[in-house]
């Protein structure tokens, strides 16, 4: 566990009791704070009390005298669409409000890291798609070379309950714009953004305010090193606004295409990677074979995990030989099985639309089950990149209205997983992939893209043991 720095002896509200709320005021105890606790539900309400916490109304008169802080979880809103009433409260009264990757930078570096040998370093990575895979592989290079490694955030344990990071080791956090959004302190060692595409706009109120949350993540800190996808604009933006010159190589740019200048760059081009500097191509690897990173989508995120490493000190083939080993992660071009000569892949995660047209670049032949709740940014792209596309399977309660979005594209609407695993497995041929990419988020059916990403292998698995 971090303790919490700052609030010794204070009282600091907690506002939302999942997981990381919970933590929070298990860490801010911890610290010597005295953590006050509000949850919505009932049922968030009793496993604090059961924790020994103070339950408390953020609405109450006088709620927030004698408070030093709000700490809210990163699934409540606290701007748009409207921010929650206990946020609103909380600004009324003067008190600052943050979230638990604020506490942990404020917490994370302690006066016993000053007479380390080689002080810890915290990666953060952001960005619309493939941040968790990025997060991950960095995390696996790392442990591959033998450095202790922590892996938080978004992913795998909160901020919070990770163990005080010794001597050389590595913090890598996944990083939602929820979570960049607000923390007060943002100051990561290293900083990575993948890419940007439109998502979450009803929470950022468009996609100005999306981008200004993850921008926050560099402008906020000052990495000293920042890795930023540049195929975008906003990339490119970002990468113009940290560098003092062409040259200046605290800013590692990763393109899928051509680059030139003097900086220090990292291209993907037909399944390989090229690292240049100053122009000059230093090392090279060839991802085609690399079973765990599957397309050209997975090659910019193997791109943005080779430059975190290289800023870490890590060798371009100590890189390589982790990158083999690689697995990948649930619910992102993930091999399920092969049956009869057809591969079934599970890209659950491939919740809007530019995740799932880089699924779709990924594969030949595909037998596409797609659908779910739309989100805001548009669907347009989706019929151009559905070239490789046999036929689609649509799923979802809206069903018939996504349908509309796939143009000319031979489709059937099937409602709901089992039907449209089924009917896909009925007319593959060998050579086919069944792919879920769903384009669109789970809640209309399922609890989450997990939930959503387990029925389509379960679904699959009965293919291969019928009864």
């Amino acid at each position: 566990m971090i303790p919490v720095r700052g609030f010794e002896g204070a009282r600091v509200g907690v506002l939302g009791l999942g997981r990381s709320g919970l933590s929070t005021a298990r860490a801010l105890r911890a610290g010597g704070a005295e953590a006050l606790c509000w949850d919505d539900g009932a049922a968030g309400r009793e496993a604090a009390e059961a924790e020994g916490f103070a339950i408390w109304d953020p609405m109450a008169q006088d709620a927030f005298e004698a408070v030093a802080c709000l700490v809210t979880s990163p699934g409540i809103p606290h701007l748009y669409p409207a921010p929650h009433r206990a946020i609103a409260a909380a600004w009324a009264a003067g008190v600052p409000v943050d979230n638990d990757i604020g506490l942990f930078f404020r917490s994370v570096a302690s006066g016993e890291w000053d007479e380390m040998e080689d002080p810890p370093k915290v990666v953060a990575v952001t960005g619309s798609n493939g941040k968790s895979t990025t997060a991950a592989l960095i995390a696996h290079i790392l442990t591959a070379a033998g450095r202790s490694v922590q892996l938080a955030g978004n992913i795998g344990r909160g901020v919070l309950d990770i163990d005080p990071p010794e001597d050389g080791g590595v913090v890598v956090l996944e990083l939602s714009s929820y979570q960049t959004d607000l923390a007060r302190s943002l100051t990561p060692d290293v900083a990575v953004f993948t890419n940007l595409s439109p998502d979450h706009l009803d929470r950022h109120g468009g996609p100005g305010g999306y981008f200004a949350a993850k921008r926050r993540l560099f402008a906020e800190g000052g990495p000293d090193r920042a890795i930023i996808g540049v195929d975008e604009p906003e990339g490119r933006y970002l990468a113009n606004q940290l560098a003092e010159g062409p040259g200046d190589l605290r800013v590692i740019r990763v393109a899928s295409g051509k680059v030139s200048g003097p900086g220090w760059d990292l291209v993907t081009r037909k399944g390989w990677l090229s690292e240049m500097r100053k122009a000059r191509q230093v090392a090279s690897i060839d991802l085609r074979g690399v079973a765990g990173l599957p397309g050209a989508h997975n090659h910019q995120n193997a791109a943005c995990a080779y430059g975190a490493c290289r800023a870490l000190g890590l060798a371009p083939k100590e890189i390589e030989a982790a990158f083999q080993s690689f697995e990948g992660l649930p619910h992102r071009s993930q091999r399920v099985a092969e049956i009869n000569g057809v591969s079934y892949v599970n890209d659950s995660k491939a919740t809007n639309v530019d995740a799932a047209v880089k699924a779709l670049g990924a594969f030949q032949r595909i037998r596409w089950i797609c659908g779910g709740l739309e989100k805001e940014g548009g669907m347009a792209a989706l019929a151009p990149a559905a070239g490789e596309v046999v036929k689609a399977y649509v799923i979802g309660r809206e069903a018939a209205a996504f349908a509309l979005h796939l143009g000319a594209v031979p489709l059937e609407i099937c409602g709901d997983m089992a039907t449209a695993v089924a009917r896909a497995a009925a007319e593959s041929e060998p050579g086919d992939t069944v792919l879920l990419a769903p384009a669109a988020a789970s809640f209309d059916q399922y609890d989450s893209f997990e939930h959503r990403g387990q029925d389509f292998m379960e679904q699959v698995n009965k293919l291969a043991t019928p009864d």
